[in-house]
């Protein structure tokens, strides 16, 4: 999380690799049956520590995707090997299984796969198998959530994990804490009679999030309930903050772990809050025109930078935060205004689908620096995009499956595929080469490792 050439901070080089690096004849003292016997020994203990300080997860966890938008929230995968193309039949379906009702995403850990859906009455959590798709146990609790347009009345938020724990947020606004390895409830939180959170349009959408010892959660409540801090393990209320209504777009949180920030998107705007004790640090109001919209795209932190977008004539606003303030950069309609899919960033250029799901939607590369569109790819209608490595994962609301570089010369798709039938919204999972995604009424499990692709287009060849 810092700029290219910087060091994190509280880490340094150890003392003998500064003096190995500055003296050439010290090097000769670490190739002694001494230094090698040590090396043998510290190197499996130290390299998984050296890790998770980098990249704050463990070795065997650094592919997991445990909440909304991934490891880091947003978007991106560390997973650099996987297929460019697809055999003439398509990426293999490893599994698949019908699913209830419901817009939010898989999560995966530790080669779990964790759905939140509605079955008739019931929001229910079910935790699987990774490989595949086996149930290994069902929980559930009674919703009574009516959507008031006729549409999904599933759960909306995307539950995430932290340890043994996993934490959801139903459509009615139960924010509920399961145990992962049996499914038993730890704890239960109604923040619509705790805190009076409003159903908005489409019920309640936020997706926790889990920061240190909290659970954070934009409620929308009355008396200053705006984002509420939940203790993790008990569900115990820490902090309330803003009187903000809640918008449909989800908290991040960003900054080395000494200064910590909390970014939430309400419907008044931007607030930037200390997750410690939920006080406001900065400030930016920013809402669309028409009462009747909603924003749902989760903010992008991109080094001191902090990118916005929705839609209804509001359009995308970069700011850069200078000392104390938040200054904007740049600011307009007609650059990427996602409705409700989050854009990702790669090497100064954002990608993501700009315009009204309803009435159509172009897929976009914008230049970070100065909002310029470098490219568009009319035809996907809407969808969602995720970034590993330097590869663009293209879902579309179709169920279409699209992988192409992420370049900001031009879209050039490498591979094609039908992956999940009509009335794809969630955002997918993508884990140790395999992406795990849902339409509305199925969840398929993908290959997407290269080596696997590889061998099956050899297979496939005369």
């Amino acid at each position: 999380r810092t700029a290219p050439g910087t060091l994190l901070p509280g880490l340094r080089l150890l003392p003998w690799a500064g003096v190995a690096s500055a003296n050439p004849a010290s090097l000769d003292s670490l190739r002694s049956p001494g230094w090698v016997r040590l090396r043998r020994i510290l190197l499996p203990a130290v390299l998984p520590l050296l890790l998770t300080l980098l990249t704050g997860h463990s070795g065997l966890s650094a592919a997991d995707w445990p909440q909304f938008l991934g490891p880091d929230r947003n978007g991106s995968s560390p997973e650099t090997d996987l297929a460019r193309t697809f055999p003439k039949d398509g990426p293999t379906v490893l599994w698949q299984r019908g699913v209830g009702q419901g817009f939010s995403g898989p999560v995966v850990s530790q080669d779990r796969v964790f759905l939140f859906h509605r079955l008739g009455d019931q929001e229910t959590l079910e935790a699987m198998d990774a490989r595949d798709g086996q149930v290994l146990w069902k929980s559930s609790h009674p919703t009574g959530y009516q959507d008031d347009f006729g549409f999904d009345e599933g759960p909306r938020g995307t539950p995430a994990v932290a340890g043994e724990r996993i934490y959801t947020h139903g459509a009615d606004g139960r924010l509920t804490c399961w145990r992962t390895d049996t499914g038993a409830q730890a704890w239960s939180v109604d923040t619509h009679q705790d805190f009076g959170s409003g159903k908005g349009f489409f019920g309640r959408a936020c997706s926790p999030l889990v920061e240190g010892e909290s659970v954070i959660l934009t409620v929308g409540g009355r008396s200053g309930a705006g984002v509420v801090a939940f203790q993790r393990e008990t569900g115990k209320v820490l902090w309330t903050a803003t009187g903000e209504e809640a918008s449909y777009a989800s908290p991040v949180a960003a900054g080395a772990p000494s200064a910590r920030r909390l970014l939430i998107l309400s419907r008044a705007g931007l607030h930037v809050l200390d997750p410690k004790d939920g006080r406001l640090l900065l400030a930016h109001p920013w809402r669309p025109p028409v009462s009747a919209s909603v924003s749902a795209a989760t903010p992008l932190v991109i080094d001191d930078q902090i990118f916005l977008s929705a839609s209804y004539g509001l359009g995308a606003l970069l700011l850069r935060q200078t000392g104390g303030a938040l200054e904007k950069v740049w600011e307009g309609d007609g650059m990427l205004s996602n409705h409700y899919a989050t854009s990702v960033h790669h090497r100064g250029f954002l990608y993501g689908f700009d315009g009204r799901q309803e009435q159509g939607c172009e897929l976009r590369c914008v230049e970070l620096k100065t909002g310029r569109v470098r490219w568009k790819q009319e035809g996907l209608k809407a969808g969602t995009v995720t970034l590993a490595g330097d590869q663009l994962l293209v879902l579309t609301e179709r169920g279409e499956l699209l992988l192409a570089p992420a370049r900001p010369e031009e879209f050039k798709p490498t591979a094609r595929a039908q992956a999940l039938p009509f009335m794809v919204r969630a955002h997918p999972a993508l884990a140790h080469g395999r992406l795990y995604a849902r339409s509305k009424d199925k969840l398929v499990c993908v290959n997407l490792a290269a080596a696997a692709g590889a061998e099956k287009a050899k297979d496939a060849a005369p």
